[in-house]
């Protein structure tokens, strides 16, 4: 997929109203998710996304402190000036589009390295044990 597909892809599930507002919540998303992977994981993500993403998402530093799903929704929202229902709902577009490119058993890796709430985002079900 190149960056214009994947720009074209947010657009439409996103229902943004243009490419240069899902290409403005791509970056914010990536920039989000690249501050939170780490090791090969990181790697192994970079290479899947189109040039441009991928140079977004590994350009950001770890944050020694990872965020979960809701505090990382939360974060975005305090970035990008909007409201957690709409960070929720950028985030979750994104994050689906990047899960189908990642692929079921690197996006397995991912949320398993991921603290809690992440795996709504990238369009799946998050599953917890029962105590």
């Amino acid at each position: 997929m190149t960056f214009d597909q994947m720009l074209e892809r947010v657009r439409y599930e996103g229902a943004y109203p243009t490419r240069e507002r899902a290409g403005e919540i791509v970056r914010a998303v990536l920039a989000g998710l690249g501050r939170q992977l780490t090791g090969e994981e990181r790697v192994d993500l970079a290479a899947r996304l189109p040039v441009e993403a991928a140079t977004v998402f590994a350009f950001q530093v770890p944050d020694p402190q990872q965020l979960t799903g809701r505090e990382f929704v939360k974060d975005l929202a305090a970035r990008t000036g909007g409201t957690p229902a709409t960070a929720r709902w950028d985030t979750g577009t994104v994050l689906t589009t990047v899960g189908q490119l990642a692929g079921h058993d690197l996006l397995t890796r991912i949320l398993a390295q991921l603290p809690s709430g992440y795996g709504l985002l990238f369009g799946r079900a998050e599953l917890t044990q029962a105590a």
